[in-house]
């Protein structure tokens, strides 16, 4: 699909059209006038009903392939895949939150695939809309030579305020903990049981804020405090902005490979621990790729010289975060995993200047486990023992710095 697609059809519908209907109000949309199916010998046909019409733009993605639609803004409530998707030249669709004020649908194409014609229709009378778009295919060279993201800074989440934190009682100034509870509007991370990895680890991190504010002596920042999209990258940059001591990743993933159980502690490293934490460090990272944002390529080999000093101090005070969390959530009854440190390639765990763990509650995929992340006394323990392990980590670590200042 050519760049010049997208602007007309982003134009189009923020000047256009908006002229004559009042696109600011939330519009749902109508899965029985929704489905995408094939269309003549090659093609493919997207029609989605919408309760009123809204500004929309398209684009495409490669490895894999792909193509966004974002939308301002849909409630997709109602809106199945099973009846939706009919056609087996798109192998799956994802649709949700992404940014405050914006929606996403994401098509991964079985084959590239190009915007051939695209018509969004307003009736007159209801104020009903109907977007349609044909799709047909195209060769890999073409597809590549268009694909891409627009580059748009402000479709991203407001900066979050960050107040100076006071000195506590006895001068010394608060940790500052940024909690990063995984996935998020769009990409729902592991589903099991009814619910989702998003959903639970947002319960889990406002839970275990409001459990180290009680103590006292932090300050606490989520990444993201509802269900929107937040990308890896700016997860870090967050992290950076605030002068977080401390950056606290929290998921509880699915996984079948050694019949995975029991919580544990990832810190960085290119040579994983084993075959298990490789394949979840994919799992994690594919959840930007979805939604249009690669970390791949975004070091050149002098910031890599720089990062990679930064990291070598870093390290041992990150390693050493890692088995006060793992041994505070021990004593709180676990479980915890045969191997509750580990280490995997975890884009999220990039930051260079700040020890920055990964702690996987446990996995959806395990009945106890997933169990146990259901319930609230369950989660109130785990948030004891990372509070415990922190005040660890927190003492040992003073100490260490101030030997080596003198």
């Amino acid at each position: 699909m050519s760049r010049i697609f997208y602007t007309i059809a982003l134009i189009w519908a923020l000047t256009g059209t908006a002229l004559a209907h009042d696109f600011s109000a939330l519009a749902r949309i109508l899965p029985d006038q929704s489905r995408i199916a094939d269309h003549g010998r090659a093609g493919v046909r997207v029609d989605l009903g919408l309760s009123q019409g809204v500004p929309y733009r398209v684009f495409t993605l490669r490895d894999p392939y792909r193509m966004v639609l974002d939308f301002q803004e849909v409630d997709w409530t109602g809106l199945e895949v099973d009846s939706f998707l009919q056609t087996d030249r798109i192998s799956d669709v994802k649709f949700g939150a992404y940014v405050p004020g914006w929606s996403r649908m994401v098509l991964e194409l079985g084959a590239p695939l190009a915007v051939d014609t695209a018509d969004m229709r307003v009736d007159q009378v209801n104020g009903t809309a109907h977007l349609s778009l044909g799709l047909r295919g195209t060769d890999f060279d073409s597809f590549a030579a268009s694909a891409g993201a627009p580059r748009q800074p402000d479709w991203d989440l407001p900066e979050p305020a960050v107040r100076p934190a006071a000195p506590g009682r006895d001068g010394t100034r608060p940790l500052l903990v940024m909690l990063d509870p995984g996935h998020g509007g769009i990409d729902p991370g592991a589903e099991a049981g009814g619910t989702n990895e998003k959903t639970l680890m947002l319960t889990f991190a406002r839970e275990m804020r409001e459990t180290l504010l009680r103590a006292g002596g932090y300050q606490v920042m989520l990444t993201r405090d509802d269900d929107h999209f937040v990308s890896l990258e700016r997860r870090i940059a967050l992290a950076h902005r605030a002068g977080a001591d401390v950056f606290i990743s929290l998921h509880a993933d699915i996984l079948s490979e050694g019949q995975a159980h029991g919580a544990a502690i990832y810190t960085l490293s290119d040579d994983a621990s084993d075959i298990a934490s490789r394949k979840l460090a994919e799992r994690h990272d594919r959840g930007d790729l979805i939604s249009g944002i690669d970390l791949s390529g975004a070091d050149d080999q002098v910031a890599d010289v720089l990062l990679d000093i930064a990291r070598q101090e870093t390290k041992p005070r990150t390693d050493a975060l890692a088995r006060a969390l793992a041994g505070g959530m021990a004593q709180q009854g676990g479980p915890m995993n045969n191997h509750p440190v580990r280490r995997a390639s975890f884009s999220v765990l990039k930051a260079a200047d700040i020890p920055s763990v990964l702690v996987e509650l446990g996995f959806l995929s395990n009945t106890r486990d997933l169990r146990n992340i259901k319930d609230p006394e369950w989660r109130k323990a785990m948030a004891r023992g990372i509070l415990h392990g922190l005040e660890q980590w927190r003492r040992d670590d003073q100490v260490k710095r101030s030997m080596i200042g003198q």
